[in-house]
């Protein structure tokens, strides 16, 4: 047989962006009431996503692993907040079969990105070109400015960027986005930044007055005060480790 170029179709390599859900417990109904406490009151925090669901979290715990899960209900929870379930990885024979059945493929060799990766040192090859091109992904690049107040239940989202605001956020009010957030003006409402885990993520307010400040998921609100030195003043906000883990560290900028 003569070898022939097909000339109506190529197959080749590719990357495709995907965030990753690593489920920690096989109640559907616990997981739809966090979803919606999460993502409840941003409803484009999503936009039709790719997902890998990773199930490696629930074989550490023998009872969790031994259990089924409803793919397809889990499918349908997801989906209802524009999320795109495609594939599934780390789970036990069973639940790998059960996920074929509801149409997922199976993802092993999806990687799931760190949130702070090492620098290199001298003398250590540099990251694959990919590794590379996903860093550079993770820092958000195009700010999204606004220069008008923003009242009592507005809401702002940055997607994919960073977020700069020109004027007061009043209380009630929400800005958030996936890289940092400058406010210069007061910040009196909530400011949520690097809301799709960006750890590097940081707040900049001109007079700190915030009712709720999160970055990459961990939070503080005004039921603790904030820190009479930081209170009204320049103040820049940033995630950092402890012995306790991750918190939120209020530095003024004067």
């Amino acid at each position: 047989m003569t070898a022939a170029t097909p000339i109506t179709f190529e197959i080749k390599s590719a990357n495709f962006p995907l965030v990753a859900l690593l489920l920690k417990s096989t109640d559907l109904a616990a997981l739809a009431r966090e979803m919606t406490q999460r993502f409840g009151d941003i409803p484009d925090f999503f936009d039709q996503d790719a997902l890998v669901i990773d199930l490696s979290p629930l074989q550490g715990a023998v009872a969790s692993a031994a259990t089924g899960i409803d793919f397809p209900a889990l499918v349908a929870l997801l989906a209802s907040y524009r999320l795109v379930p495609i594939a599934v990885k780390g789970g036990n024979p069973a639940q790998m079969a059960a996920a074929r059945q509801a149409g997922l493929a199976p993802g092993q060799d999806a990687h799931l990105l760190t949130p702070r990766p090492a620098p290199a040192s001298a003398g250590q090859p540099a990251p694959p070109a990919h590794q590379q091109q996903a860093q550079v992904h993770a820092a958000p690049l195009g700010a999204l400015v606004i220069d008008k107040p923003l009242r009592s239940g507005q809401q702002v989202y940055a997607r994919g960027r960073d977020l700069v605001v020109l004027a007061m956020v009043n209380a009630g009010a929400e800005v958030i986005a996936d890289g940092h957030i400058h406010v210069y003006a007061p910040l009196r409402g909530r400011a949520i930044a690097g809301a799709r885990g960006n750890t590097e993520a940081r707040i900049f307010a001109l007079a700190l007055e915030a009712e709720l400040l999160s970055i990459a998921g961990i939070y503080r609100t005004s039921e603790n005060p904030l820190p009479p030195e930081v209170t009204g003043h320049p103040t820049q906000v940033r995630l950092v480790e402890s012995p306790d883990g991750e918190k939120l560290v209020m530095t003024p900028m004067l």
